[in-house]
């Protein structure tokens, strides 16, 4: 299957932009994690990857969203960026994750792609922006990937994402790209109104007929002002998406991303492992995308590499989070994350101001760390990659885990035989 997706991918990519691939993200993305763990030895965190969110403003309304794309424009400027970047890569990172809002509406971005041509950029997007030009102009770079974000087909996608016509919008967006011989992947966030549509050997083999070179499926998480709990999956339904990612694997010939497990198919948090934080539009510098606080910004005068090593903030969350779980520390204790922001007196780094409110109307449940349901890497490929490249690190040793009480209680939500008058609690099952 490896053979098959190579020659694929061989055929319809750039061979620039296969280039830039193999030397920015494959070569220098590895040695960049080698340094990673090397800074982690010495008790010294500086992440890996970066993922830079560098405006709010989108023209879609999705359902669930955490960003604040109704409010008035933030953005992070273009001299800023550069030095963000090239800070970074004098202390080896080579890959930036580029988020949103809708990263096409930043005025500067393409300047900012061309600006780096040492270094790779995957840009998360819903691809209505872009147009032929746009396309060809990545594939002249060679050095990005669009990830674009497909929410359902025609009538769900307008539902999740708040538009009309999303759904046909967002794929002339894709074919701008594939026809340009761009590298191009398509991220689904799975969750109830989706899951038996995308998550399906029937989809994967349409976006691989239309020329799609990987997928990344990511489980929706119920966050921001306009949470959507009937919208997030069953604990059932997260060994669902874990089983079938490995499974097409090795069945089928697309790359297929995910970020919350090891080798083994024990979970793991980027966060927490510190190979990954974020950078919000205001520059705010926290833990991840979804924990909007910070007490640390991009603009300090340290320059972001000793201010992400020193900053204690940091370093409480992701030892502490590490300490709670092996899953999603937002999901599962939001009461944890409020006491860490109260403590370290983190800013509120949302336009809104209300993401301590946010936190207090979540209803804590199960994210990746269901133990006891855990699927090995059945692909020789990704069991290497990951095994040396994006593991846990080690930053569960010593945790403590009660792994035997979350496994009875995990087991109790799983369990069909439960009367039906429980169904809503094994739906939603409540971490205590």
């Amino acid at each position: 299957m490896l053979l098959k997706l190579a020659s694929r991918i061989l055929r319809t990519a750039d061979t620039r932009c296969l280039a830039k691939f193999a030397w920015n993200f494959g070569v220098k993305g590895a040695l960049s994690v080698e340094r990673f763990k090397r800074r982690a030895q010495r008790g010294e965190y500086f992440p890996a990857f970066l993922y830079i969110s560098l405006i709010n403003s989108c023209n879609l309304r999705c359902q669930g969203c955490w960003v604040d794309v109704e409010s008035p424009r933030e953005s992070i400027d273009l001299e800023a960026l550069n030095r963000l970047i090239s800070e970074a890569r004098a202390h080896g990172n080579t890959f930036f994750g580029i988020l949103g809002g809708e990263p096409f509406m930043h005025p500067d971005l393409m300047t900012l792609l061309g600006a780096h041509p040492d270094c790779y950029f995957q840009v998360f997007t819903n691809g209505q922006f872009i147009t032929e030009e746009i396309a060809e102009g990545m594939r002249r770079f060679g050095n990005v990937t669009p990830l674009v974000s497909i929410e359902g087909r025609e009538i769900v996608s307008d539902e999740r994402r708040g538009r009309k016509d999303v759904f046909g919008k967002t794929m002339r967006g894709l074919q701008n790209c594939l026809h340009a011989g761009v590298l191009t992947g398509v991220a689904t966030s799975v969750c109830q109104s989706n899951i038996d549509d995308l998550l399906t050997e029937a989809w994967i083999r349409e976006l691989i007929d239309f020329g799609a070179h990987y997928v990344w499926f990511h489980t929706y998480r119920p966050v921001g002002p306009k949470m959507n709990q009937e919208l997030a999956l069953t604990p059932a339904q997260l060994v669902r998406v874990r089983r079938f990612i490995v499974e097409m694997r090795v069945k089928m010939p697309i790359g297929i991303v995910d970020a919350y497990y090891d080798h083994e198919g024990r979970a793991l948090c980027p966060m927490s492992t510190g190979i990954s934080h974020h950078i919000s539009p205001k520059g705010a510098i926290e833990p991840c995308p979804i924990i909007q606080f910070a007490a640390e910004s991009i603009h300090d005068e340290r320059g972001i590499f000793r201010t992400m090593r020193d900053s204690e903030f940091l370093r409480d969350f992701r030892t502490l989070s590490a300490q709670a779980t092996r899953g999603c520390v937002v999901m599962e204790r939001p009461d944890l994350v409020k006491d860490l922001v109260r403590k370290h007196g983190a800013k509120d780094t949302t336009i809104r101001q209300t993401a301590i409110a946010e936190l207090e109307a979540m209803t804590p449940r199960f994210s990746q760390w269901l133990p006891g349901e855990e699927i090995p890497e059945q692909s020789w490929l990704y069991w290497l990659a990951k095994k040396f490249w994006f593991s846990d690190f080690g930053a569960y040793q010593g945790a403590g885990h009660d792994v035997a009480a979350r496994s009875r209680v995990l087991k109790t939500s799983l369990d069909p035989a439960r009367p039906v008058a429980d169904n809503a609690a094994r739906e939603n099952p409540v971490l205590t």
